[in-house]
């Protein structure tokens, strides 16, 4: 698989496999064969969090790490992966109201979690560490120095961010370089090829601004990464609605671009939005979010497909009549 560097020198995979759901609604059989599959093809880059998944009945947050933790330790391929995993989202005390009462990114919490994901992990370091969310509670120069303290300290490869407002990732950044502090390398925002309408609310999670992407064009060293990048089934399954902050007239439009440039190709939908997101500018790094090697290889085919000037030209240009 084609490999791509995040920040100025950690190399990962085109891809990056989201294990959101393994060991809750996705079962460890199947998450074993879901990873297997993904380094088989070449994949090197896997993202957690120590929240996946609270919110399923009876689950807490450890699980997907969890279950990381006893494949690495079945497979024994950590010298193979890049291993991501967030911090700062998990409910404290747990069952208490979210996002409002969010762990946060007090130095505290982040070492003290940071020690925790490695142990479910089993692994001496982390190679990319992520806010998971913004914490104003928090100084940004406090959360700043401690994300830099833990690269020093040889116990992260490189930090990132998701989920937050790109004017807070530029001054953060802009500390650390203030600071001679190795700062944030790479912003994880959710992202796809549909456009909210506007006004549309996702709470804590929201969808990549213009702002953000405008921001990464003119810093090289920045590597945006996209999740909920297929919309949870939405752009091929009948039975999977589009999620209401996506459904107005402008989808349409791009909907049905999208259908006829998929099928000059002879792809799916979901591998034109890959490939659309893969070769943009800026390129965004997809996180895929896939419960079965069927989906996984539907995507991996997405490497392969290259889309010419006048299909993105098409694609990025699709809208639905201005109303006068």
């Amino acid at each position: 698989m084609e490999q791509r560097l995040l920040g100025e020198g950690l190399g990962v995979s085109a891809l990056c496999l989201g294990t959101m759901y393994f060991g809750t609604t996705v079962d460890e059989r199947q998450a074993f064969a879901v990873l297997d599959r993904f380094v088989e093809a070449g994949g090197t880059f896997i993202d957690t969090a120590n929240t996946y998944s609270f919110w399923v009945p009876g689950g807490t947050g450890v699980e997907s790490e969890e279950l990381l933790g006893r494949w690495l330790a079945s497979r024994r391929v950590r010298d193979q992966v890049v291993l991501a995993t967030k911090v700062g989202a998990l409910p404290d005390p747990p069952g208490a109201a979210w996002p409002e009462h969010a762990e946060g990114l007090s130095r505290e919490v982040v070492r003290a979690q940071a020690a925790a994901s490695m142990r479910r992990l089993g692994v001496d370091h982390l190679d990319v560490y992520y806010a998971h969310i913004e914490d104003r509670r928090t100084p940004l120069h406090d959360t700043v120095a401690t994300f830099a303290s833990l690269v020093t300290d040889g116990l992260v490869r490189a930090t990132g961010c998701s989920n937050h407002a790109a004017w807070r990732v530029a001054a953060a950044r802009e500390i650390a370089k203030a600071s001679g502090l190795p700062g944030f390398s790479c912003v994880q925002q959710r992202h796809t090829y549909l456009r909210p309408r506007p006004g549309a609310d996702f709470g804590a999670n929201p969808h990549v601004s213009d702002e953000m992407l405008d921001y990464a064009r003119a810093e090289p060293d920045l590597t945006v990464l996209g999740y909920s990048v297929l919309l949870s089934g939405a752009y091929t399954r009948a039975d999977r609605p589009l999620p209401e902050q996506y459904d107005h007239d402008d989808s349409r439009r791009r909907l049905a671009v999208l259908a006829d440039v998929a099928a000059e190709l002879g792809a799916t939908r979901n591998q034109v939005v890959l490939a659309w997101l893969m070769g943009g500018d800026p390129p965004v790094l997809p996180v895929l979010g896939v419960s079965s090697v069927s989906q996984l290889d539907e995507c991996l085919d997405a490497l392969d497909l290259v889309l010419d000037d006048e299909q993105r030209q098409r694609l990025d240009n699709a809208a639905a009549p201005v109303q006068l």
